[in-house]
């Protein structure tokens, strides 16, 4: 592997844990680590803000209370809505250490970078103080994950030649895309020598549940699930060195080790296969969220953003009631319906994907109500 302590090419991406009602699920969590351990794995990332502080500590109590802490592999961030200037940064960096339980994380990323929010980091020093944290061995590697053009890219890592390790969102179905631009990324971090982590490489469930005739193509080859294929054809590049899958119960943990445990990379008849699934997601008109719920943050209306992009997709795909139903669901209980938007923006400038959250939330209103 490309750093000492990694066992394999696979991770544990703790944003999406299973959950019961607004806490995490620590029983079925725990199974779960034990049963990604026990299969020679290692990998976990968080972050402050996934499930609402709630992965942090949930790492804590499964994983560092539960084990050495040199047999397993942590990957934190450094978010931009924790710190102001560069006196917030270190308070809160340890403040992270003790809510996960350990003395010193493995991977420390500057999260979500894109040209907007690079500059405050490079205003408030945000890399030189992680680069100090890892001379003071509170941090082993610095990192990046990255949301924007490949341009903007290559200019951080021009300006910080530092960094160790980029993660970038990277699936079949962004490897052209004009705003992710995956394999333009991907060449931009193999052009600087930088090892590659991958997230999102089922595209939040996107590539898992497909259209009925994207789906039958997969289905042809006899080998595996939709999940299988997405994320082998992420781990198959050369300079990826993990692959993080956000499991949220013990199935897909099972279905995602079942092909991982003795990797192979895809054959030329699966490489054939993806790009006729690519074609076939071309001709659908579908919102690509990803449901990072970056965007539900900020929003004054409370508006459940991902889950209404959801239904709309529903929607199109199936075209029936029950998309309607789970509308009204996602709407209730204090919850802002599509309507409610007050075109404010904030959520467009916190979303990763580049998304037209105001027109889009316009379409789904005129759909549902």
């Amino acid at each position: 592997m490309y750093f000492e302590g990694v066992k394999k090419n696979f991770g544990f991406g703790c944003m999406r844990l299973p959950m019961k009602g607004s806490a995490v699920d620590q029983t079925t969590f725990s199974r779960m680590v034990d049963l990604f351990m026990e299969s020679g794995f290692n990998y976990f990332d968080t972050a402050h803000g996934y499930l609402g502080g709630k992965s942090e500590t949930a790492i804590r109590d499964c994983v560092s209370a539960r084990y050495p802490r040199e047999s397993f592999v942590l990957t934190d961030k450094l978010t931009e809505n924790f710190f102001k200037c560069e006196s917030d940064i270190r308070p809160f960096f340890e403040s992270q250490l003790r809510l996960c339980g350990v003395e010193y994380f493995d991977f420390y990323l500057m999260h979500a970078q894109n040209a907007r929010n690079f500059e405050k980091y490079r205003r408030c020093r945000a890399y030189e103080t992680a680069f100090a944290l890892k001379r003071e061995g509170k941090i082993r590697h610095v990192g990046l994950s990255f949301h924007d053009k490949a341009e903007v890219l290559d200019r951080i890592l021009t300006l910080y030649p530092e960094i160790e390790v980029v993660q970038i969102q990277f699936n079949y179905a962004d490897f052209e895309d004009p705003v992710v631009q995956s394999r333009l990324c991907y060449e931009v971090c193999r052009r600087h020598g930088k090892p590659v982590i991958v997230m999102e490489p089922v595209k939040g469930g996107t590539l898992v549940n497909l259209p009925r005739e994207a789906s039958a193509i997969l289905e042809e080859l006899r080998g595996g699930s939709n999940a299988s294929y997405a994320i082998r054809f992420a781990a198959g590049f050369e300079g990826v060195f993990m692959v993080l899958s956000g499991m949220s119960d013990l199935a897909q943990m099972e279905d995602n080790l079942s092909y991982m445990k003795d990797f192979v990379p895809l054959g030329e008849r699966e490489q054939a296969a993806i790009l006729r699934v690519r074609a076939a997601l071309s001709d659908r008109d579908f919102i690509p969220c990803t449901a990072c719920r970056y965007c539900t943050e900020g929003c004054p209306r409370h508006i459940s953003i991902p889950d209404l992009f959801a239904c709309m997709n529903q929607k199109k795909l199936y075209r029936d009631w029950n998309s309607d139903v789970y509308y009204g669901i996602h709407t209730s209980n204090g919850k802002g319906k599509a309507s409610d938007c007050i075109a404010c923006g904030k959520c467009e400038l916190a979303c990763p994907q580049k998304l037209e959250i105001r027109k889009l939330l316009r379409l789904v209103a005129e759909q549902f109500e």
